[in-house]
């Protein structure tokens, strides 16, 4: 008999251990198998282990699977974690950095306008005698004490000083009230503008004595102010001497302290500036409603009209002529219908051309005057209420390859906006010559019965009748040449009249002998 393993108890002989279970020899006879309800329980028994074994099998390796790919994830969420932490600390980092730069750029810019303002504020005041003193002081302290030069120091310490008390007149700010006026802002060449001063102390304290610079033009007037008591005020009158046409600016009045060395100077303007008009001579000519214009609503002309003041004629009735034109004594008397014809009429348009181009003038002498002819002639008309058109050649700019073929009209509504246009006339090299100027303002200007051309005596007999070409026909074209200081003329060439003038007192008797003619 054997014993079982798992129990320690005896085995029958018949029993024996099998796959499915234990089998026993119920027939007694050695090597037939007889199966019993025992050993299917067993085989079921093993089998349930075996699947339980297995299933707890399986599901440990799916836990360890879900185990190991959770703790992937998990490495892999650090990582990013920690990844996006250190960019976040790089961005930090940066925008931390590009802040420091940008306050340090403010920084350095705000000490930049700081020290260029100061340094603006220090040159306004130093003058150029102020400069050399500082740079002696400077080179003479310098050499002193490096070679040991006792004469050098002495001036070089001589310089501070007298920098250092020329800077004692700066300190304190100037307390005057200062208006400007000029009694009249227009005058003629050769007279005298008269402007004034009003200075006042609006303080309780005396106000030491300044000067008061009025700029006029590219020079400048000194009017010396005394102290003031408080609550003082006086009145300066100074003169402008007109010695030639333009406009000139007239202030800001500016008040200037200054050391007695003149090493330092302060101003401080008060006013605006002003516009002084100075004016070119004019002289009266004869009304040019004489002679030139024969009516008084103006100049007939060669077209025919149907409806005007100036008869012409009559003639037989044509399809389309107004009833009113009818003239019915005339058609009674032939038995056909008659109507009246007219001259058309047109109301006087005087052009003056000045010519502003350089080469067509000997001296500026010669320009001025015939700015003051193309003025004389230009107040006539505007007086006797003519419509007038004073031009002058446009002006080609450097940088333009194309000539501007076009003319500047000046005011015309009054004399004196006439007159401010031609205050500020130039002569131009660059300007149209006269018979460019012509044909420009025959383009631009309709209606033209009266020309004035008025230029100087380098211009070419031929350029002038070329000038008068240019012109429509039927218009009457007077040029007026200027040679200064020359012999009065006058002649007619081909419906041309030229005069030459040499004063501007020959312009009235000149334009008497032109109308005559």
């Amino acid at each position: 008999m054997r014993r079982r393993p798992e129990t320690g108890l005896a085995v029958p002989a018949n029993e024996r251990k099998t796959g499915e279970g234990t089998e026993r020899n119920t027939s007694g006879r050695a090597g037939v198998p007889v199966v019993t309800r025992a050993s299917a329980d067993s085989r079921s028994r093993t089998n349930a282990r075996t699947n339980a074994t297995e299933n707890g099998r399986t599901h440990a390796r799916t836990n360890a699977r879900a185990s190991t790919r959770t703790s992937a994830r998990g490495a892999t969420g650090l990582r990013d974690l920690t990844s996006t932490s250190l960019r976040a600390d790089a961005a930090d980092d940066a925008g931390r950095a590009a802040s420091a730069r940008l306050s340090v750029a403010r920084t350095l810019r705000r000490a930049r306008r700081s020290l260029a303002r100061a340094w603006s504020a220090v040159t306004a005041v130093v003058t150029p005698l102020g400069w050399a003193v500082a740079a002696l002081a400077v080179a003479g302290l310098g050499a002193g004490y490096a070679l040991g030069w006792t004469e050098f120091v002495v001036i070089g310490w001589a310089a501070v000083i007298a920098a250092a008390v020329a800077a004692l007149f700066l300190i304190g700010r100037i307390r005057h009230r200062v208006t400007l006026h000029l009694a009249d802002d227009r005058v003629v060449v050769g007279a005298t503008a008269v402007g004034q001063l009003t200075i006042d102390n609006p303080g309780l304290r005396l106000l030491p004595a300044i000067t008061v610079d009025v700029p006029v033009g590219e020079a400048t007037l000194d009017v010396p102010v005394p102290p003031l008591a408080p609550r003082q005020q006086i009145e300066e009158l100074f003169r402008v001497p007109a010695t030639r046409r333009g406009v000139f600016p007239v202030g800001p009045a500016r008040a200037t302290r200054r050391d007695p060395l003149g090493l330092v100077r302060r101003e401080h303007a008060w006013t605006d500036a002003s516009a002084l008009y100075v004016h070119p001579l004019t002289v009266s000519v004869p009304s040019l409603s004489t002679g030139f214009v024969r009516d008084l609503e103006g100049s007939p002309t060669r077209d025919l009209t149907s409806d005007d003041v100036s008869f012409h004629a009559l003639r037989e009735y044509a399809p389309g002529d107004e009833r009113r034109s009818i003239h019915w004594r005339s058609t009674a008397k032939t038995g056909r219908f008659m109507v009246r014809q007219y001259e058309e009429t047109r109301r006087s348009h005087l052009m003056v051309a000045l010519s502003a181009r350089a080469d067509e003038y000997a001296s500026d002498e010669e320009f001025e005057l015939a700015v003051s002819v193309a003025a004389s002639l230009g107040v006539r008309a505007i007086r006797d209420t003519r419509t007038v058109s004073v031009v002058t050649g446009e002006v080609t700019p450097e940088f333009s390859r194309r000539t501007v073929r076009s003319v500047r009209a000046f005011a015309s509504v009054t004399p004196t906006r006439l007159l401010d246009d031609l205050a500020a006339v130039e002569l131009e090299d660059r300007a149209l010559d006269l018979a460019a100027t012509a044909r420009a303002a025959a383009d631009t200007i309709g209606g033209i019965s009266l020309a004035f051309l008025v230029c100087g005596s380098a211009t070419e007999p031929a350029a002038i009748r070329e000038a008068a070409r240019q012109l429509p026909l039927g218009v009457d074209v007077v040029a007026i040449v200027c040679e200064s200081e020359g012999v009065p003329s006058q002649r007619v060439s081909a419906g041309l009249t030229v005069v030459t003038i040499g004063y501007l007192d020959d312009l009235r008797p000149a334009l008497n002998r032109a109308v005559a003619r």
